[in-house]
């Protein structure tokens, strides 16, 4: 089946989830490349918004990630929303670096190139296309409560743990068919 048979597009204001179920409690994946070269990482925390009046994105990458080194060069990327039954394929792409691995071939998903381009997988049920806007590594004086002065101080012991946010305008939005 081709991308169109599996997905309708619909616009970032149809999209049928909770914001907070989306970014805090669904396993969701970041993809970036294309497809003879793409990279996939799990997601966690993030958001969904209006910036520069446009529909935006914006999630937490760690600074060594290879799937950001991949969206820097595409300046694209896609954020991939899976049933719960996909669970542990999501934790195997979370378990190692596609750098050093063929971890893509290995994952038990079926990779798939959206009409623009993006890849994502034939067993998501969400997929946002995101046009990379903004990256940017927070400072602790840019903190104000201690909760998140604390949290940066202790989540930024080395450099290769560096948080980036990165902010990308949702380009289009397709859900499963």
């Amino acid at each position: 089946m081709n991308f169109d048979q599996l997905f309708k597009q619909i616009t970032p204001e149809e999209i049928p989830n909770n914001v907070f179920t989306l970014v805090g409690k669904d396993f969701y994946t970041i993809t970036a490349g294309k497809e003879d070269h793409f990279n996939s990482m799990v997601g966690s925390g993030g958001g969904l918004g209006m910036l520069f009046k446009k529909p935006t994105t914006w999630c937490l990458m760690r600074a060594d990630r290879y799937t950001l080194e991949l969206i820097l060069k595409e300046q694209t990327y896609t954020m991939s929303y899976f049933p719960e039954e996909y669970r542990t394929q999501m934790l195997f792409l979370g378990s190692k670096s596609g750098r050093d691995s063929e971890k893509m071939k290995e994952v038990e998903l079926t990779g798939v190139q959206t009409p623009s381009g993006n890849m994502s997988f034939v067993e998501a049920r969400l997929i946002l296309e995101c046009r990379l806007i903004q990256i940017t590594t927070p400072d602790i004086d840019d903190f104000y409560s201690q909760e998140a002065k604390d949290y940066i101080s202790e989540a930024y012991k080395d450099a290769s743990d560096y948080r980036h946010y990165v902010f990308g305008e949702i380009t289009h939005v397709w859900v499963k068919k």
